[in-house]
């Protein structure tokens, strides 16, 4: 008997154990991540009625909370939304939180660590409780001219940043929606918009194609071969490359074209100078062969591509180079060498790959946020510029940087000169399946001397007459702009 009672005395103290373990963890170690999780409502019910913190953008709030006249007694409001609805995200009861609102939720709703000593005296205060304002890098004039530049009826995303800071100017993407639909405290009405909008082509709810959409990177990719090239040793700014109007692979029947709109088909050998100029595909095509698989994606990784970490706060979809998960026979490795394949990227990540090369091969953590204030206007969180990796050697970095501005000056980038101003920069075309249509690519950045703003622009799904018109043309006006010329 004795010891029936102790063998369940034992199971009763395990159980006990084991119960209480459990609550620990979840209390204490996975709090974050469950209230990190969409899924959870909880915290979003618990303050969707609150006095959340403004979004601001140059002192103005581009995301607000305005009183009601209901038992809500405020709703999340939206100003200047198709502009800003790709970094802003939204804030709803009946269809989550997104982007900003998500990534700074506990900065809005005033629930940071920063927060309690203001919690504490609004209660004695019998003041409102009031969340903290989130003030962003964006400059608002760049904002406007760069969503004005994709016309309407076609996608596009534009990112403009600090190469030294990480601090994003401008991010835009289209289409847009208006946020303040799913804002509402009316679920019908938010279901009913959610459902149109969720389906519509080209629209991203959940953040702007510009760092939640992949796409075939195409010949900007090529700065990457170049980088490798350099690294590896046994390539120099003097190398002579083979030039071949199409690349052949014995044994199989296929080739690869050389690319068409350059000047590539007059010369059969190139320098550096002359293939990145011309964008051509063959001698990058030969550097991925030569140097192999494995080099190329150790440059990849190194610019950034195949990280799942990154956040600016926001999570940012990987880009991806398949060298690191798959064996890309020879065909497969010349093709992704040129930015088609399975190769994808984000026009946020080919941004930070041209900042690193703008910024001495230091790439910066990319930041939206400048400075995180309480409601009495005291500062908690100032950017800080934080460096991500070393993408690659000073030295190399100048180098391409020399031959980006020949690409500008002697180049098919030459729209996107600035007079005065030396621009570096790399034009991409990534052909979208058989359909003859393109994505279409310009990445750069200026003065070339000492770099101050990197713009990338990308145009999915167009065909080659309008990607140029606004590509290169319309880059040339972004730098005019941020640089007052």
């Amino acid at each position: 008997m004795n010891q029936a009672i102790r063998n369940s005395w034992i199971v009763a103290v395990a159980l006990f154990i084991l119960l209480f373990g459990s609550i620990s963890y979840v209390q204490f170690f996975d709090a974050d991540s469950l209230n990190a999780n969409p899924s959870n409502n909880r915290q979003l019910l618990k303050t969707f009625c609150s006095d959340r913190g403004p979004i601001l953008v140059g002192g103005h709030p581009i995301a607000e909370s305005v009183a009601t006249d209901s038992d809500c007694k405020y709703q999340r409001k939206y100003n200047d939304p198709l502009l800003y609805a790709g970094l802003t995200g939204f804030f709803s009861k009946y269809a989550g939180q997104y982007g900003l609102e998500s990534a700074m939720r506990d900065e809005l709703a005033g629930t940071t660590n920063e927060a309690v000593f203001d919690r504490i005296s609004q209660a004695f205060t019998g003041t409102r409780p009031q969340g903290q304002s989130v003030a962003l890098t964006i400059d608002p004039a760049i904002q406007k001219m760069a969503y004005d530049m994709i016309p309407d009826g076609i996608a596009g995303s534009i990112v403009v940043m600090n190469p030294k800071t990480g601090a994003v100017v401008a991010m835009v993407s289209k289409p847009s929606y208006d946020t303040n639909l799913m804002a509402s405290h009316d679920q019908k009405s938010v279901d009913t918009a959610y459902a149109k909008l969720v389906n519509e082509p080209g629209i991203n709810l959940f953040g702007s194609a510009a760092y939640k959409q992949t796409y075939a990177p195409g010949s900007v990719f090529k700065l990457v071969d170049t980088a490798a090239a350099l690294a590896s040793g046994k390539y120099n700014k003097d190398s002579v490359l083979p030039n071949p109007a199409a690349l052949k692979f014995p044994g199989i029947d296929y080739t690869l074209p050389n690319y068409l709109y350059g000047q590539c088909d007059t010369r059969d050998k190139a320098s550096f100078t002359f293939a990145l100029e011309n964008s051509c595909n063959t001698p990058f095509a030969s550097i991925a062969l030569d140097l192999g698989q494995d080099a190329i994606t150790a440059q990849a990784d190194k610019f950034g591509f195949n990280d799942k970490s990154l956040s600016f706060p926001d999570s940012v979809t990987a880009s991806r180079f398949p060298g690191s998960t798959a064996t890309l026979d020879k065909p497969a490795l010349a093709r992704s060498a040129i930015g088609q394949q399975d190769v994808s990227a984000t026009p946020l990540e080919i941004a930070m790959m041209t900042a690193a090369i703008a910024n001495g091969g230091k790439q910066m953590q990319p930041n939206l946020v400048q400075t995180v204030r309480t409601p009495d206007l005291r500062t908690v969180e100032s950017l800080k510029p934080q460096m991500l990796r070393q993408s690659t050697t000073p030295e190399i970095a100048q180098q391409i940087t020399d031959w980006m501005v020949s690409v500008v000056d002697n180049g098919i980038a030459g729209a996107a000169a600035v007079p005065g101003v030396e621009v570096a920069g790399k034009t991409g075309t990534a052909e979208v399946g058989n359909t003859g249509l393109n994505n279409a690519w310009f990445t750069g950045f200026a003065p070339a001397n000492d770099p101050q703003y990197v713009v990338t622009i990308m145009m999915p799904n167009v065909d080659v007459a309008t990607g140029a018109a606004l590509t290169s043309p319309n880059a040339s006006k972004l730098f005019k702009a941020v640089l007052k010329k």
